[in-house]
């Protein structure tokens, strides 16, 4: 029974604990005064995300002998929740470098590849991206258009990404110096798209920014992009794995992407939760804090309910998930899907108990609803999640358990 007292499914090691604190330190003291500003401004914070690789968050995932700090996904949903508690935006170009770029790269990529690019990714030195999205594909990744063609050694790839987070870094126009780019290399036997996945790196030609992405409803704290590429020629070890090998690793990366978003949705709902919580206490109506009314508790008892329902899902999955493994998508799906309707949800309880306080800037809530609301899109909709675990559902119903 004394094992079952001391267990801590949020903190399971002592390093994880110790990378809570840590990551809750320096979300206090470097990323919450800034995250107002940069919102507005509608910028991503270079210089901060650099001290990220300061203390080790952008190689969370990756081995040490890249500069990894060589940890989990339990540590990486962490580090999403804490970041998200003051500046979702901030978090979500963190996101789109360590999972999307950099821990796709730490499992996919060759010896070379790896040795090439994750010293500088880890430290921050580099910025990365992955770029999927087109103007006109999202989840039907199978119908892209990008194409590469083989030619004298190597790739000429040509086609647009769009919806890139860290496409481009700076108010210049500075493109990010690493793309894990998925573009289609040639079909199957039966018709389908072969995708593969390429790493195309800043210095070569035929790769710009077409477009920084503006007046965003939230995360407004990192850049989105469209990429162009127009001839833009790569070596044959630019390509990751063997020509339409992508479906395989993009699926298995997707499973730590959801998750980590979901874990963003939990460091929205718990920052809500404490400004509505102490909101309620301070401000009186008709002689008595409004905490003492039942409409109010009904917001802050639900909106914690919810939210500890939700954390409890993401930590468990986040406890079983290998990140050299996959297999994980209807629960990857799950939290998602859960977690990210939770976080929009409470985010908007928040408002209402805040009243017109609520529908400004000043009382953090309102951005944290504006951010929150693209956790229910991007990495997947709430409908494909849907449709991927009915799908996986009806296949195998006894993972019902």
């Amino acid at each position: 029974m004394s094992d079952w007292n001391n267990l801590d499914l949020f903190n399971p090691t002592e390093e994880h604990k110790m990378l809570r604190q840590m990551v809750r330190e320096f979300t206090q003291s470097e990323v919450e005064p800034q995250a107002e500003s940069f919102d507005r401004k509608e910028e991503f914070n270079l210089e901060l995300f650099k001290k990220l690789g300061e203390i080790g968050l952008l190689g969370i995932t990756v081995s040490d002998e890249f500069g990894g700090a060589g940890m989990d996904a339990m540590a990486a949903v962490i580090a999403h929740e804490e970041l998200s508690v003051s500046d979702p935006g901030f978090c979500l170009a963190y996101l789109a470098h360590s999972m999307l770029c950099v821990n796709n790269l730490a499992v996919n990529g060759s010896q070379e590849q790896k040795q090439k690019y994750l010293p500088g990714l880890c430290s921050g030195e580099l910025v990365g991206c992955m770029a999927m999205s087109e103007p006109h594909v999202g989840t039907d990744v199978m119908g892209m258009k990008t194409k590469a063609e083989k030619k004298d050694g190597g790739y000429n790839i040509n086609g647009q990404k769009m919806w890139i987070t860290n496409g481009v870094v700076d108010e210049k126009g500075t493109k990010a110096d690493l793309v894990w780019l998925y573009a289609v290399t040639g079909v199957d036997e039966k018709g389908r798209s072969q995708l593969s996945t390429f790493l195309v790196d800043k210095s070569c030609d035929g790769y710009s920014v077409g477009q920084k992405i503006q007046d965003k409803t939230g995360m407004r704290g990192s850049n989105t992009a469209e990429l162009v590429f127009e001839n833009a020629f790569v070596e044959e070890n630019a390509l990751v794995g063997s020509e339409g090998s992508s479906m395989h690793h993009m699926m298995r990366n997707l499973e730590i992407e959801r998750l980590t978003l979901a874990a963003m949705s939990l460091g929205i709902a718990r920052r809500s939760i404490e400004v509505m919580i102490k909101y309620a206490n301070e401000r009186e109506a008709f002689g008595k804090p409004i905490s003492v009314y039942g409409q109010i508790q009904k917001y802050i008892s639900d909106s914690y309910a919810q939210y500890m329902a939700s954390k409890c899902y993401v930590y468990e999955v986040a406890r079983k998930l290998d990140l050299n493994k996959g297999g994980n998508r209807v629960d990857s799906d799950g939290v998602k899907l859960v977690a990210t309707t939770m976080g929009k949800q409470v985010a908007d309880n928040a408002i209402q108990v805040l009243g017109g306080y609520g529908y400004v800037g000043e009382y953090v809530v309102e951005r944290l609803w504006r951010d929150a609301k693209l956790l229910e899109i991007g990495g997947g909709t709430l409908e494909s999640h849907q449709k991927n675990i009915t799908k996986d559902l009806s296949r195998n119903p006894e993972m019902v358990r």
